[in-house]
């Protein structure tokens, strides 16, 4: 799958792009309303923020991902500090636009409430906020400032040491690990999630005789590459290609070979792309079967500061 190219905005401007359409027709939910802001050249200009938000629809667009969203930037000129898309959680779910960072962790997100957007927009144009700021500040529905609870896991906002090569394509799960120092260790998580095939994949082709379904197993393509070494959550969504909807990216890093119940960090790839959630190895499959039949949303395996996970007395 290939998308269009994003406009270069004018100075000033933020683009909002519509990634969400019923036969060709782009649908905004309630969102323009609630922005509010007048009309000025295909322009909102919000509120007193001045804020100019161009909104922009191309049904070339429809189900385009924040982690997408740095490959479409222009080439040629000054590259925008934020783009906003107002996606399918915006239409049906009500959610708050989904801001995608271009500068400092392109690809990464926060959704932010639609009547606080020209605010929030001015403060992150004119640099009294970062989006390491929003990061730090979002709830675990990744929101910033919302009141859904403080992650137990927040996301890492420290800003990419090296650049890393793209995720393979698949519209299951990957399996990718990020730390190097446990052999032994791996293999034994491995070998916990039913073993590598001669494909490079864990969980395939298990006889569903054997399957436990409060712990669903998990299947995944393993990637064991040491070019995604120290690789961090908020990276994967732009590392992560287009052509399939991956299910999600489950990271074993050093918590998973330091810690009891070898936990994954798995990544959010669609709602807010970068969010981490921490679970133990045996809980992901179940995650990745309930994301992929759209039964659960993302944001119900964050685990909240405080508060014992769900998951931790099935």
């Amino acid at each position: 799958m290939s998308f269009p190219k994003l406009p270069q905005p004018e100075p000033g401007e933020v683009l909002l792009v519509c990634t969400c359409y019923e036969d060709g027709t782009a649908l905004w939910g309630g969102l323009l309303d609630e922005i509010g802001g007048r009309g000025e050249g295909g322009v909102l200009v919000v509120g007193g923020s001045g804020v100019r938000l161009r909104p922009i629809e191309d049904c070339g667009w429809d189900y385009l991902h924040g982690g997408n969203v740095p490959a479409l930037v222009a080439t040629g000129g000054p590259v925008p500090p934020v783009v906003v898309l107002a996606d399918i959680p915006v239409v049906y779910g009500g959610d708050g636009p989904l801001l995608v960072d271009l500068a400092a962790i392109p690809g990464r997100g926060v959704r932010v409430p639609s009547v606080r957007l020209g605010e929030i927009l001015a403060a992150l144009l004119g640099g009294a906020l970062a989006f390491d700021d929003l990061v730090r500040n979002m709830d675990t529905c990744g929101m910033y400032q919302g009141d859904g609870g403080r992650p137990a896991f927040p996301a890492p906002t420290a800003p990419p040491h090296r650049s890393f090569p793209a995720l393979p394509s698949t519209a299951a799960a990957l399996l990718v690990r990020t730390s190097f120092h446990d052999e032994e260790g791996w293999r034994v998580l491995l070998d916990e999630l039913g073993g590598a095939d001669e494909d490079g994949w864990v969980g395939a082709d298990l006889d569903p005789d054997e399957i436990d379904v409060a712990h669903y197993p998990l299947e995944a393509l393993i990637v064991d590459d040491r070019a995604f070494e120290g690789l961090l959550p908020s990276q994967v969504p732009a590392l992560v290609p287009p052509e399939e909807h991956t299910t999600l990216v489950a990271l074993a890093d050093a918590r998973t070979f330091a810690e009891p119940g070898q936990p994954l960090t798995v990544v959010d790839l669609y709602d807010t792309p970068g969010q981490p959630a921490v679970l133990p190895c045996r809980a992901v499959g179940s995650m990745a079967c309930n994301l992929e039949i759209s039964n659960m949303d993302f944001h119900e395996f964050v685990a909240e500061e405080g508060t014992e996970p769900w998951w931790e007395g099935s």
